[in-house]
């Protein structure tokens, strides 16, 4: 199928403002890119691209003074195919990992795995390894927050998610993949597009939406604990440890937001 995805960020800043964007499409996709993918500015502004630690597409750019409009639109091919389901993967032992996923087994700036290490082994200690331990987190993350645009705060950690009992994706992305870690599993935040393909519309505006990956039997394998089902059309856009590591704009000075909106759907 043929996916068409893009988004318009209008801000305000009162004076020139350094900025990093993460709005790019992860390179792993760019052999679905039907096209061109063009990060436009209004007004003009030069943006120069570069891959960060974890090799996400990103571009730097000063903002100047007063109104900027950031938009891009891609057409993306996509197998249709809903997330892969191998309940067979296995967890490895911590001694077997390969040395690039150790970094994920880490606490993070939102993963706060020393906190929740107790719980994680008293929830999931008697679980099979695996495949099937990765969905309990799930499940239990799923039945523990309720998704509630009205309590997004960007500054809330994983444990505060299981406390507070509600978020939104990033939330939920937050609090499975710090569990993961607890119990020995590498796992990495993922952020990008997910349309309404296959599933009911949703009552609320599009925005971009955060899963998690998890390594077991060899592989990254992706994970959602907000839908807990298998889902068709994620485009990825960014992973790192945690959304500190992929926000969409990190902005070195004062800005306002003044229109956030984005679109993922089918082209038929």
């Amino acid at each position: 199928m043929e996916i068409r995805a893009g988004f318009e960020i209008a801000m305000d800043c009162p004076q020139p403002t350094p900025m990093i964007l993460l709005l790019s499409l992860h390179p792993s996709r760019l052999p679905d890119l039907l096209g061109e993918q063009r990060l436009q500015s209004d007004p003009p502004i030069p943006f120069r691209e570069f891959r960060d630690a974890f090799g996400n597409v990103a571009h730097r750019l000063v903002a100047p003074a007063g109104r900027i409009i950031l938009r891009s639109e891609v057409h993306v091919w996509d197998s249709g195919a809903p997330d892969p389901v191998w309940p067979d993967a296995e967890q490895h032992r911590v001694e077997d990992l390969p040395d690039d996923t150790l970094p994920f087994l880490h606490g993070s700036r939102y993963c706060d795995t020393d906190r929740l290490s107790d719980l994680a082994w008293s929830l999931f200690g008697g679980t099979p390894p695996g495949w099937g331990r990765v969905q309990a987190i799930c499940d239990h993350v799923h039945q523990r927050i309720a998704f509630n645009y009205n309590q997004a705060d960007p500054t809330r950690s994983a444990g505060e998610a299981q406390d507070l009992g509600c978020g939104v994706c990033r939330d939920y992305a937050h609090l499975a993949i710090a569990l993961c870690r607890c119990m020995n599993i590498p796992a990495r935040y993922c952020t990008g597009y997910l349309g309404d393909i296959g599933v009911p519309p949703a009552p609320y505006p599009m925005d971009f939406s955060a899963w998690f990956e998890a390594y077991l039997g060899g592989a990254w394998y992706s994970f959602d604990a907000r839908h807990n089902h298998p889902r068709i059309g994620r485009i990825l856009m960014a992973r790192g440890r945690d959304a500190a590591d992929t926000a969409m704009v990190t902005s070195f000075g004062i800005h306002t937001l003044l229109r956030f909106h984005v679109e993922t759907e089918e082209v038929r």
